[in-house]
């Protein structure tokens, strides 16, 4: 599939839009960072919000105070998540696994 041809208006219009997405995850990773937004918060926040639903699980998770990528990795194993599924992506039983698992 071919890219639509974009005027330089056009282009700059979509960089700064995407330039803005960025940086609001950015702020969202920040604050699971810092302890202010859970994980079941962001769970019960992507139904309605696009950039939590967006935003990829494995990110979240590195994200949370003590967990690095082999952590990570082993919770998203144990709750059945690939690597690359974003929050909305999650089904229910994944929603629960996850919990589950950063519980335990």
């Amino acid at each position: 599939m071919a890219l639509p041809t974009m005027t330089a208006e056009q282009r700059t219009e979509a960089l700064a839009k995407a330039a803005a997405v960025r940086k609001a995850r950015s702020e969202l990773i920040g604050q699971v960072k810092d302890g202010k937004v859970s994980v079941a918060d962001l769970l019960r926040k992507a139904d309605t919000d696009e950039l939590v639903k967006k935003t990829k699980v494995v990110a979240v998770i590195k994200a949370l105070p003590g967990v690095g990528p082999v952590k990570a990795a082993k919770l998203m194993d144990q709750a059945d998540i690939p690597e690359d599924r974003r929050i909305g992506g999650l089904g229910a039983r994944q929603r629960a696994a996850l919990l589950e698992a950063l519980a335990g």
